[in-house]
C-alpha cells in the first residue's frame, strides 16, 4: 500500500476487524452507517495502533476517508489516484462467491495505484534484479577460485547443502525418542 516501512499486519487483524464490524453494525439500530466511528476503530486501534510512522498514519487516514463511505456501497473507483488510467469499480452486492470472483479480477499492481508516475517501477525494479542478481552470485559461489585444495570450497552451494543434510540425518536417525512409551501413557491418562 505504499507503507514507509514493514508493518505486522496480519489476517488475525482482518479477522478481529470483520467480527468487530459485524458486531458494530448488528448492535446498531440507525440505518445510516457510522463512518466516523469505523474509521477511528481501524484507522486507530486495529490498524493504527500498528502504524508508528506519521506519514504512514496520513496515508492510512487517507485511504480509510476515500474507501470508508456510503459511495462503497453503490460504485466507486477502488483505484482512486489513477486519475482515470486505471479503473476498478466497487463489487454490486452479491454472494460471498461473487465477491471472490471481483478480487480476481482486479488489475495487476501498478504504480497508478498509489497515484504515481509509471516509470515509478523502473527503479523499483531494477533494484530488486540488482539483489537477485547479488544472491545469485553469492550461491553460484561467485565465480571459480584457484582451488587451494579446500573441498567446500570446489563444492557447489546443492553439493553443500546435501552434505549437511546427511550429516543433519545422521545425527537425527541415532536418537530414539521413546514414542510407543509416550502413546501407551496417554491412553493410560484417558
Amino acid at each position: 500500500m505504499g507503507y514507509n516501512m514493514m508493518y505486522p499486519f496480519s489476517a488475525g487483524d482482518l479477522r478481529d476487524s470483520a467480527q468487530v464490524l459485524y458486531n458494530y453494525l448488528e448492535g446498531s439500530s440507525s440505518v445510516k452507517i457510522p463512518w466516523d466511528d469505523l474509521r477511528y476503530i481501524f484507522g486507530e486501534i486495529m490498524y493504527g495502533g500498528h502504524i508508528v510512522d506519521d506519514w504512514d498514519r496520513r496515508m492510512s487516514q487517507k485511504y480509510l476517508i476515500y474507501f470508508m463511505r456510503d459511495e462503497l456501497l453503490d460504485e466507486i473507483d477502488m483505484i482512486p489516484y489513477a486519475e482515470g488510467k486505471l479503473s476498478w469499480p466497487s463489487p454490486q452486492p452479491a454472494p460471498h462467491e461473487k465477491y471472490i470472483e471481483h478480487i480476481e479480477t482486479m488489475p495487476p499492481e501498478s504504480p497508478l495505484f498509489f497515484g504515481m508516475h509509471p516509470n515509478a517501477e523502473i527503479n523499483f525494479r531494477t533494484a530488486q534484479c540488482d539483489k537477485v542478481f547479488d544472491l545469485l552470485t553469492t550461491l553460484s559461489g561467485g565465480g571459480g577460485g584457484g582451488g587451494d585444495g579446500d573441498d567446500d570450497a570446489s563444492m557447489s552451494p546443492m553439493a553443500i547443502a546435501q552434505m549437511i543434510c546427511d550429516e543433519i540425518l545422521e545425527e537425527v536417525n541415532e536418537k530414539r525418542f521413546p514414542t510407543d512409551d509416550v502413546g501407551r501413557s496417554m491412553s493410560d491418562e484417558e
